[in-house]
């Protein structure tokens, strides 16, 4: 998925960039699951979403605040409505990865869907968001009535266990140092708009955001964009990174080893 590029003035910092509804930011090597199926009410009836979103209970939530907890008692999925939420695993030592950033349209709370479970990993808003919890009975009860909801969910499953095997996939066989470039190349298809040095990734992710995405610590996706900067191949910019030299990146991409 590529967004239309808009011209920045040099200097100025670029207007944030949003994925489409329904996006999601995953880092796989798999372009074609960026975009992700459709949102997951799409497919219904004007009426069908009533029925749906009567059972629901809206929640808002701001930014930092977590919406469910690996470990936690699972009680159906929650609708985004607007804003990002953050889904990641924590090992039991305490190291933090990201599974992925899901955007408005799309669904979480998975892989379990309906009750009696808890969660394989948490959630948290990564921007303020707002949210319809659609309670496990209620959802179960709506899939048999609402044949397209049903077949929403399973489309929904099927990407995201897709993307999060593959996701396992590179983090087993790809080196840090090319997980990185990986990341920034897909942040530039995913947010990137033209700057007269490059492409800004016209997104908020921290340090420690693209830490938690790589596997890597904070401290050492310092050093490294500190280390592409001097050799031309990004510019950081107001908490912002500019990507000037994609090739380089590509070429980083498909190196072995640190």
């Amino acid at each position: 998925m590529m967004l239309q590029a808009a011209n920045v003035v040099r200097g100025a910092v670029p207007p944030i960039v949003r994925p489409a509804g329904g996006s999601s930011l995953l880092l796989t090597e798999n372009q074609q699951w960026i975009g992700g199926p459709p949102p997951l009410m799409d497919k219904l009836t004007p009426r069908e979403r009533e029925l749906v979103l009567k059972q629901g209970r809206r929640k808002v939530l701001n930014r930092g605040q977590t919406l469910f907890s690996q470990g936690g008692k699972h009680d159906g999925i929650w609708l985004i409505e607007s804003g990002r939420i953050r889904v990641f695993y924590t090992s039991p030592l305490g190291r933090e990865i990201t599974l992925a950033y899901w955007h408005v349209g799309n669904f979480v709370g998975g892989p379990e869907v309906f009750e009696g479970t808890v969660h394989q990993w948490s959630g948290v808003a990564s921007s303020n968001c707002s949210v319809v919890h659609l309670p496990g009975k209620e959802l179960r009860s709506l899939a048999v009535e609402i044949p397209n909801l049903a077949i929403g969910l399973i489309e929904g499953l099927t990407f995201k266990g897709k993307c999060y095997s593959a996701l396992a996939q590179m983090l087993g066989t790809r080196s840090i140092t090319q997980r990185l470039a990986h990341l920034l190349l897909h942040l530039v298809e995913l947010y990137g708009v033209e700057d007269a040095d490059g492409r800004v990734i016209a997104a908020a992710f921290t340090h420690a955001d693209i830490a938690h995405m790589v596997g890597a610590t904070r401290q050492w996706v310092t050093i490294s964009l500190k280390r592409m900067q001097e050799k031309g191949i990004v510019v950081t910019k107001r908490s912002q990174i500019v990507v000037c030299r994609t090739d380089v990146l590509e070429e980083m991409r498909g190196q072995s080893g640190d």
